[in-house]
Order: structure tokens, then sequence, then C-alpha cells
């Protein structure tokens, strides 16, 4: 009779660390998977079965860090083994259709730059190679170094620099060049300037 109501207890408790981990971090974690797959429902299944995943192991914690942790990994392992389902035009269609990057003149012109920005690269990202995607959102969005990358993926870090490599490469063929701007030139008016009264 104890040993069921210590199981009970911590099934109860197991049920009160999800259900917080829901509430108050549910949408992070969509938004963590929806980096990776580029779809929202395929991101919320993805989630469903990390959160089955990290609970019915036993590694739930009544800590909602600790779960969102445990549970973030189980989201990655699962996409990087190949969670991401074949579908027909679905699975495609972002790779067939070339989005039109002129924005509409007039008062209604559409979302902000830094939505339209944040758009594109969500876009990028879907057309990277899962390995490939999970190493670029690691690294650049989740800060973590190519040591940590490595570690969470169970690759090599020369891979990781690898896959980095590759999708620094396949985003700048997406996105086009890098919009940062090029060192100024020097002025030959100022170098005159600086002879001539150097020379006086």
């Amino acid at each position: 009779m104890r040993a069921e109501d210590g199981r009970a207890g911590r099934v109860a408790a197991w049920e009160d660390a999800l259900g917080t981990l829901v509430r108050e971090r549910g949408r992070a974690l969509v938004g963590y998977a929806y980096l990776l797959t580029g779809d929202l429902r395929e991101a919320e299944d993805l989630v469903q079965d990390a959160l089955v995943r990290t609970f019915t192991r036993g590694r739930g914690t009544r800590e909602v860090t600790s779960a969102e942790a445990y549970v973030r990994r189980a989201i990655l392992t699962t996409y990087v083994d190949g969670f991401r389902r074949r579908r027909h035009w679905a699975t495609i269609r972002h790779l067939t259709a070339a989005p039109d990057r002129t924005p509409p003149d007039g008062p209604h012109a559409g979302p902000e730059p830094v939505v339209t920005t944040r758009l594109a690269v969500q876009e990028a990202l879907a057309t990277l190679a899962p390995r490939v995607r999970a190493c670029v959102v690691l690294r650049h969005l989740e800060d973590m170094t190519v040591a940590q990358v490595a570690e969470a993926l169970g690759l090599s870090q020369g891979a990781v620099k690898r896959y980095l490599s590759d999708g620094a490469r396949a985003l700048g063929r997406v996105l086009g060049p890098d919009a940062s701007p090029a060192p100024p030139q020097p002025d030959p008016t100022v170098d005159t300037l600086v002879t001539l009264r150097r020379t006086r």
C-alpha cells in the first residue's frame, strides 16, 4: 500500500511539473522547435513528442528550468534523428516557391522591415539540411560554442564547423551578401591636403 502511495505521489508531482512547464514555457518550446522545423504543426508535434519522451523516462523534475532543458534536448535529438515526416507538396512548397521580396507600395505596404527580415531568415533556415540547420540554430540563435554544439548533437567539432560553413554558404545564397557596410575608402582630397600641409 505504501509503495502505491509513493507511486501516486510521484505521478501527481510529475503531472504538476508537466502542467507548469507547458503553461509557463510551452510557447517558447514551440518557438524553438519551429526554428528547427520551419512548420508550426510539425513544431507542435515535435514538442509533444519531446514532452512524452522526457516525462515517460522519468526525467521530468519539479523545477521548470531543469524540465525545460531536458525537453529542449529531446526536441533537438528527435529532430536530428529524422523527425521530419515526408509530406508531398507541403514539405517542398517552401523550396519551390520563390517569395516576392519586393514590398508593395502605399500606406498598407506590408510588414515592417524587421518582420520581413525575420521571415526571410526563417525561409532560408527551412532550406537547410536537418543537421546543418541544427548546427546553425544552436550556434547562432542559441549562442552555443562549437564545442557545445558538438556535444549537444553528438558530432565532432570538425563536423560542426563543416556544417556551419555549409550553412553560411547556403544562407548567403538565399539571403544575399552580407549587408554590412564596406570599410570607408580614403578620400584622395584629404590625403592631398595633408601632404601639402606637411611640405610647407
